[in-house]
């Protein structure tokens, strides 16, 4: 049996745990081929804690450092409507942002370490697989709105690397595209959609198949720097469709540090039935 975390890619970046030291180091190189950073002048800006990509990109010569410090997951309820039980805890999932333009980024994206236990009560099987998940690799360019303007317009595409450990993933090149969009409502409130095409590998491993993501989230302060978001997401592909809704706080220590957390609550049998994940956000 094979485990695909692809869902997980929504968590973020902790602190104090395991690390692959090759990923690190890789990480560590491309980091000292660039510029030094300067101050920032843009608003801070996050691809987390909803699942929704934000279309804004992080300013030339700065880094942007987005975490879970762990997520939680639970599936009982599943399309087979048998008695199988999923858990896993995903921790210290990791998204290294890099400017690279006014209106580019790079992005390494690492699940770090997985521990997934899988249950059937009516047979007693138990099967639990631990360690290093999947490396994807994205590039997001502005299309408009990263300096101004009631709307913005990005897009992202992307490739997964198959690096997992211990059968955690399906071992396979996949990837795709994401349309990141924002724009501002009146009373204050923001609104965030997407829709990405993934080309994963088919569960028979003998081809690919589609998967079409798409998510709208609306948020709102509640303090000076207290705020708060909605969200829908759905994924449709070969099996049934996955509807969750997500909701979550983030807190802004400062112009340059930002904590978050956050459920997710599967709707459909195909979601998972719980999501918690609590994480920050930090630019250099």
């Amino acid at each position: 049996m094979s485990f695909d975390s692809r869902f997980g890619r929504v968590s973020a970046f902790g602190v104090g745990t395991i690390f692959d030291w090759r990923r690190l180091l890789w990480v560590s190189v491309v980091a000292a081929a660039l510029p030094v950073p300067t101050r920032a002048e843009r608003e801070l800006t996050t691809d987390r804690p909803d699942a929704t990509e934000s279309p804004f990109t992080v300013e030339p010569g700065r880094f942007q450092i987005e975490a879970s410090v762990a997520a939680y997951e639970r599936d009982r309820h599943n399309p087979e409507r048998d008695d199988t039980r999923v858990t896993m805890w995903n921790v210290a999932p990791v998204n290294v942002r890099i400017g690279l333009t006014p209106a580019s980024e790079i992005q390494v994206v690492v699940d770090n370490y997985l521990d997934v236990e899988v249950e059937q009560p009516s047979t007693g099987r138990r099967d639990r697989r631990r360690g290093f998940g999947d490396v994807t690799l994205r590039y997001k360019h502005n299309l408009w709105g990263n300096d101004g303007g009631t709307t913005a317009l990005g897009l992202m595409p992307f490739v997964k690397l198959p690096t997992n450990t211990d059968d955690l993933g399906n071992n396979s090149l996949e990837g795709g595209v994401i349309v990141p969009f924002a724009a501002e409502l009146p009373a204050g409130w923001g609104l965030g959609a997407m829709t990405e095409v993934d080309v994963i590998r088919d569960e028979v491993d003998d081809g690919y198949d589609a998967v079409w993501l798409n998510t709208a989230t609306v948020g709102h302060d509640l303090t000076e720097r207290l705020a708060g978001f909605l969200e829908l997401a759905l994924e449709v592909g070969p099996g049934k469709p996955a509807l969750s809704f997500n909701t979550g706080l983030t807190y802004a220590v400062n112009a340059d540090l930002q904590l978050d957390g956050g459920v997710n609550l599967g709707l459909t049998r195909a979601a998972p039935d719980l999501v918690l994940f609590v994480g920050c956000t930090s630019r250099f």
